[in-house]
């Protein structure tokens, strides 16, 4: 069985998290949601599960290297392998893999628990890198974020010799062929990069076209980050990354609208009364660690919404909802198929 993801490494949430985890006397590794327990409600009838699984491209990518390629840290890395990929996000393994590469991978993150990852060696401690654990497995090329660290690990390991691209983490549907073209650039398959891309730019195309035309009210969505283990309840705001899913989706993000500016903020009933959702967007694990829609509606001001009142609740798996990679469109699908009533 897949290990339970914990928290997906947004900007500046693990901060957040850990701040409000620190003040209850809590660990920060105690996030990861829980089974819901025995009679709590689920989520709305319908919601879609998505197959936790990537679809590599049918033919098979053979790497052009060396080459040299900027790095989001300001430095050029040149990559003379790939036969040992180290990607140290959930969203950058699901590209490699679905590149063709997956043989190459030799390990994951906490976060990476879909079908093909889920065997390989776990290099980080809840999201922290373990500068030991991947050298121990002597990668020729590691895949990062700006947001991945310690940055002390993350020295070390290009301090052995070991070339490390760091990318922008992404926050929209523009950033997917952002991302896919980099990673394949860098491990020498930039035509596997361009099919992969234009897939994944039909896939999304033709979940958009579920959303009903001419709707004379969007439905209002709140996005909410919810671990119940560690009482951490946070609305999400314009930076927290659900925002283009959910425009795409024809709906309105009640957090950017509502001015939220940051990624994330606690969740306040005053904040929940003047979003006014009418429908709540959970991850499945965070659903699951409250206690299902019965746990949710008891979270201060959730109940008052319309949201609340309806129990009108939108999941999708932790690992995929934000990662806008070559599985967004499943993602987009899904968020239609429950906001409408029917599949994309």
């Amino acid at each position: 069985m897949p290990t339970p993801a914990t928290p997906p490494r947004f900007p500046r949430l693990a901060a957040v998290v850990v701040a409000l985890a620190l003040a209850l006397a809590l660990a920060v590794t105690g996030c990861a949601g829980t089974d819901a327990p025995a009679g709590s409600s689920p989520a709305r009838p319908g919601a879609a599960v998505l197959p936790d699984r990537v679809e590599p491209l049918a033919a098979a990518a053979r790497p052009a290297l060396p080459v040299t390629v900027p790095s989001a840290d300001g430095t050029q890395v040149t990559v003379t392998s790939a036969d040992r990929i180290i990607p140290l996000t959930g969203s950058l393994n699901e590209i490699v893999q679905t590149l063709g590469l997956g043989g190459q991978v030799v390990a994951r993150d906490i976060t990476a628990t879909f079908e093909q990852a889920a065997s390989l060696p776990v290099v980080t401690r809840g999201h922290d890198v373990s500068a030991e654990s991947v050298l121990s497995l002597r990668p020729t090329l590691v895949l990062a974020e700006t947001t991945t660290g310690p940055a002390e690990a993350v020295r070390q390991i290009r301090d052995a010799g070991i070339p490390v691209l760091v990318l922008a983490p992404a926050r929209s549907l523009e950033d997917v062929p952002k991302r896919i073209g980099a990673v394949a650039a860098a491990l020498g398959v930039r035509e596997a990069g361009t099919q992969l891309s234009g897939r994944t730019a039909d896939r999304i195309a033709a979940a958009r076209k579920g959303v009903p035309a001419g709707t004379a009210k969007k439905p209002r969505v709140a996005f909410l980050y919810l671990r119940g283990t560690a009482s951490v309840y946070l609305l999400g705001g314009s930076d927290s990354g659900a925002a283009s899913l959910l425009e795409a989706a024809g709906a309105v993000d009640t957090g950017k609208e509502s001015g939220l500016g940051k990624d994330f903020t606690p969740i306040t009933s005053e904040a929940l009364a003047a979003a006014a959702p009418d429908a709540i967007l959970v991850m499945t694990k965070g659903l699951e660690s409250v206690g299902g829609v019965d746990g949710l509606v008891k979270i201060p001001g959730v109940a008052q919404t319309p949201a609340g009142m309806d129990r009108r609740v939108l999941t999708v798996d932790d690992g995929v909802l934000l990662s806008y990679g070559p599985r967004t469109d499943q993602v987009l699908s899904s968020l239609v198929a429950q906001l409408y009533g029917k599949g994309a």
